[in-house]
């Protein structure tokens, strides 16, 4: 049975792939992880950064005796599983990424950095609060947004270059929602055609959170990225 890893965006879990697991559990054997500070994981020492997410997954696959792994990354998870295609291509095999934001600038980490305090996220939306509580522990959810927006900061100065890009040349299935507002068309038509071997598809109304993906149309998207030549 195919291997596949499931990696979960900024701020989130891997318990957001429940539903998901359990529908492509007939075609694959799925695996997913919680990255450190996040979920029930305790925080390591170490920053968020992208490259220390991709050692984690390199410790998690070397951990488990997997060589190489097929990838869907939502978001964030998909910046590491290109990051991993870049700088260790021989652990990945396809990779699938949905709303993964491309395109990185001093600019764009601001405007990201501006949706990630603490204290406005429980004055603005107490609702999205909560839910990070309850997802990353009462007295944990403030440090992981707070350590998220240093990760933003970061990615303006250490992301991947348009000659990263253009030495991938794993299959690749860049996955953007027709709503989302946080990932761009022109970012990711850009990337798709510095890849050497990626596709570009479009998803009518799916915004950028996970959940407003229908679980039944993400399962056959994988299922034919995957399962398919």
């Amino acid at each position: 049975m195919h291997e596949l890893l499931l990696l979960h965006g900024a701020l989130g879990s891997k318990e957001q792939f429940t539903g998901l697991e359990k529908a492509l559990g007939d075609s694959f054997k799925v695996h997913t992880l919680n990255f450190s500070g996040h979920g029930s994981r305790p925080s390591h020492m170490h920053a968020f950064t992208i490259q220390n997410f991709a050692h984690e997954v390199l410790d998690w696959m070397n951990e488990h005796y997997i060589q190489t792994i097929n990838i869907f990354g939502y978001s964030m998870g998909g910046y590491v599983a290109l990051w991993l295609a870049r700088f260790y291509p021989e652990r990945v095999g396809k990779i699938f990424t949905l709303g993964t934001k491309l395109k990185w600038n001093d600019e764009e980490a601001e405007k990201e950095i501006k949706l990630l305090n603490p204290e406005k996220a429980l004055e603005k939306v107490p609702a999205f609060a909560q839910l990070l509580a309850e997802r990353h522990g009462e007295h944990e959810w403030k440090s992981v947004m707070s350590k998220t927006a240093l990760l933003m900061k970061d990615l303006a100065h250490t992301h991947l270059s348009d000659q990263d890009f253009i030495k991938i040349h794993h299959p690749v299935l860049l996955g953007r929602g027709g709503l989302d507002n946080m990932v761009s068309f022109d970012e990711t038509d850009y990337v798709h055609h510095l890849l050497k071997n990626s596709a570009f598809k479009i998803y009518e109304n799916v915004a950028h959170p996970i959940e407003s993906v229908p679980v039944t149309l993400l399962s056959r998207e994988i299922e034919n990225f995957f399962l398919h030549k």
